[in-house]
């Protein structure tokens, strides 16, 4: 595609710094519930750029009539616990800030428990060309790389974007699976690793092997998305995920999680939806991702929720927004993506998800939010974390792997 020349930064008005100060307080969840749950070091995604997809698909396709500009309306599926909220409310200050600049009213929705099942549920739809009623979904790279490739996505216009053409970190402007970044903007990047609660378990956890215990069986929760969940597996079993394994290695992760479910150390094998487990205190660990548990101490106001990269290494992930072919209001969606590429918006939402934040400048601003966050390696991590830590992403599947592996988790795990 042709280089989109650097432009100053589109003002928002109000300015959304102080649009959502005056939202919050200038509050992140971390100062309200009043403990220090991270600490750290500076920004830096270059050795965590995500990985190649399969390739493939059709060349073009028709684009639906875009009626943006006569109404201002948008639709965006998220997954749980992945945007500032005040407080108890289901009000987002960045969200009502976008809504009283722009005049667009945007449908905000929790809809996607994990990556498959969403599929599921609107690939058929997408496919067959009928709405999904939805305008923005947000999937992870691999899903993303499914859904560009099979191009039930439409084409974004950076040229309408001059945030993201900016302020989009420099290793995430032209990712393997988008290349230019053509359909799809990173919306948070994040670590699955072990959440516990410190207090209940009566201990550090810094292994997965720290999770079987008898004391914690059947209080234990791991993760639906297989790349997460056997990903750790397999890294605690002396696997580099993202060199080149194949099925053995894989079956191997599958069976030990099996083994483990059927000795009823696992209680549950969930998407989003684990964190009422861990909520209503049916679980008290399990394998997990990185800014939930910020939040899930927030919402329960108990610091005593801890975020831990195992000692053999976790796993990173990308998840993305893109406008779904069916969408109408490409234009509006390309605003809202826009504004939460301002850097003071990006730090605000940042400082509330605790999830690795996409936007150059995001650093600078969370200092005027919370000092300490700024510092922190969970949202602004450095190369030499990524490295020290072993954290590393899944490897791409090819197509036959993609289905296969599926097939095997779906059979060994899910129980399908």
């Amino acid at each position: 595609m042709t280089p989109i020349p650097r432009r100053d930064r589109r003002p928002l008005s109000p300015p959304a710094a102080e649009v959502v100060a005056a939202a919050t307080g200038g509050l992140s969840r971390r100062r309200l519930l009043g403990t220090g749950v991270a600490a750290g070091a500076g920004l830096a995604l270059t050795a965590c750029a995500p990985p190649s997809p399969p390739t493939g698909g059709p060349a073009a396709v028709k684009l639906p009539k875009d009626v943006s500009a006569s109404d201002k309306t948008l639709r965006w599926a998220n997954w749980t616990a992945y945007l500032d909220m005040n407080g108890k409310e289901t009000k987002s200050p960045t969200l009502e800030a976008f809504i009283q600049q722009t005049g667009i009213q945007v449908s905000y929705s929790e809809d996607i428990d994990d990556n498959d099942s969403y599929y599921a549920k609107i690939g058929p739809q997408l496919r067959a060309g009928q709405s999904i009623d939805r305008d923005i979904i947000t999937m992870t790279d691999w899903m993303a790389a499914r859904i560009i490739r099979d191009q039930l996505c439409q084409p974004l216009e950076l040229i309408q974007m001059p945030n993201v053409v900016n302020n989009l970190l420099q290793p995430l402007k032209d990712v393997s699976f988008d290349p230019g970044r053509q359909h799809s903007i990173t919306w948070q990047s994040g670590f699955a690793g072990i959440g516990y609660n410190k207090e209940k378990v009566g201990r550090e956890l810094k292994s997965l092997d720290d999770l079987w215990t008898d004391d914690l069986k059947g209080k234990v929760v791991v993760l639906s998305e297989f790349r997460d969940t056997a990903g750790l597996v397999m890294q605690s079993q002396g696997v580099d995920i993202d060199s080149d394994w194949g099925k053995a290695e894989f079956e191997n992760a599958l069976d030990f999680i099996e083994q483990k479910i059927e000795e009823g150390y696992i209680r549950k094998v969930k998407g989003n939806s684990y964190l009422e487990d861990l909520t209503s205190g049916n679980a008290v660990a399990g394998i997990t991702w990185s800014g939930d548990i910020f939040i899930l101490a927030y919402d329960t106001e108990d610091p005593n929720w801890t975020f831990a990269i195992p000692e053999s290494g976790g796993t990173l992930w990308s998840d993305n927004m893109m406008v779904p072919i069916t969408s109408t209001h490409r234009r509006n969606a390309e605003r809202l993506m826009d504004y939460y590429y301002d850097p003071a918006v990006a730090a605000q939402v940042a400082a509330w998800v605790n999830y690795v934040c996409p936007v150059d400048g995001a650093q600078a601003e969370m200092e005027k939010i919370d000092p300490d966050l700024a510092e922190s390696p969970l949202i602004f991590p450095t190369a030499d974390y990524i490295a020290e830590k072993n954290i590393q992403a899944f490897r791409v599947l090819d197509a036959d792997e993609d289905i296969e592996f599926a097939d095997l988790w779906s059979t060994k795990v899910m129980g399908n």
